[in-house]
């Protein structure tokens, strides 16, 4: 190869890589500031709608398998969960529909265990809403000022705290093999979700709706 020609080739090889080093440098520069792609409120709410109509068949099933296990009371926890998460999958349906925007029928789809498995997976499930999907998914609502969105995740949100907190009494008192201080009814609010060891106060703290229209499960 000629002198000419290795300057050419050479300089060809010195472009590329540097064209290389300045796209690895803008990707992580993206990454590094926040610029991911994210989903936006309309993405979110299918998401959630999957979410929501996956759990409430699931904890529907695992209250079937607790009175199996001939725990009662965890089914009856179970029973309530589902209602309130068919509440939210309702709920952020028709947000979705104001919007514009429908979604396909949801399949939903999990693996039945033992109680025990049962409840610490709908913790891990919980918790997740709780830390993470909820929060991100309310403040992308705000930015888009989606705010009937903003209501329906921040519904949800404060429900899955309240589940979260009965998941962790039950799986407490199925290690201590101790089940009466768990609660042997609930009533579920038909607005927001929301759930209540017993009758449930006079009006819901979420949303303000009348005991009198809460689903009484026992």
């Amino acid at each position: 190869m000629a002198d000419g020609e290795h300057l050419i080739y050479g300089g060809l090889i010195m472009k590329q890589n540097l064209l290389i080093v300045a796209l690895c440098v803008a990707v992580a520069s993206l990454a590094g500031s926040g610029c991911k792609k994210q989903g936006g409120t309309i993405e979110n709410l299918k998401s959630a709608i999957t979410g929501e109509t996956t759990a409430s068949a699931k904890y529907a099933a695992y209250a079937k398998k607790a009175k199996e296990e001939k725990l009662d009371r965890i089914a009856l926890l179970f029973e309530a969960a589902s209602k309130a998460e068919a509440t939210h999958a309702k709920k952020h349906t028709a947000v979705l529909a104001a919007l514009g925007d429908s979604i396909g029928q949801v399949i939903p789809q999990f693996t039945v265990k033992s109680t025990k498995e049962n409840l610490e997976g709908a913790l891990k499930g919980e918790t997740h809403e709780v830390e993470s999907m909820y929060p991100d998914f309310i403040k992308k609502a705000k930015e888009e000022a989606k705010d009937d969105a903003v209501t329906t995740f921040d519904y949800a949100f404060q429900v899955e705290k309240i589940h979260q907190g009965f998941y962790r009494a039950a799986i407490d008192a199925l290690d201590k093999n101790d089940l009466k201080n768990l609660a042997d009814s609930y009533s579920v609010c038909p607005i927001c979700g929301n759930t209540f060891a017993g009758k449930g106060p006079a009006n819901c703290g979420i949303c303000g709706a009348a005991q009198a229209s809460f689903i009484s499960i026992k």
